[in-house]
């Protein structure tokens, strides 16, 4: 059974720092690093909100949630963290989308998850 763990912070480097410390911790896939806007972005000086989503097995995602976590908390800059195991085919491929770029680098199929063009 897979599981999908996500880490919310602030600010874009530190979600390269926290994809980076999630991947060295365990035997994990990072899937994205998605960006959110906050609904108040407009009316307040908040810098950009970034989640790192990653999957692996429910053992392999905990070690690696504890360790992105820290890293995060260290710089001040975490918000918040999930982990879920055992998703649907659907949720999990939105949980694969990411607003930056668009979603080119996957390229996914949505009725199968496979790349188009394979």
């Amino acid at each position: 059974m897979a599981a999908l763990g996500m880490i919310e912070v602030y600010g874009f480097a530190t979600s390269v720092v926290v994809a980076d410390a999630v991947a060295k911790a365990a035997d994990v896939r990072i899937v994205a690093i998605d960006r959110n806007k906050p609904a108040n972005a407009d009316q307040c000086e908040v810098p950009l909100v970034m989640i790192v989503k990653f999957e692996g097995d429910p053992a392999a995602v905990t070690a690696a949630h504890d360790a992105g976590v820290a890293v995060a908390k260290e710089r001040g800059l975490f918000i918040t963290s999930k982990i879920n195991a055992g998703l649907s085919s659907e949720v999990e491929w939105f949980a694969h989308l990411s607003a930056l770029g668009r979603d080119k680098l996957r390229n996914l199929n949505p009725d199968n998850g496979t790349r188009r063009g394979s």
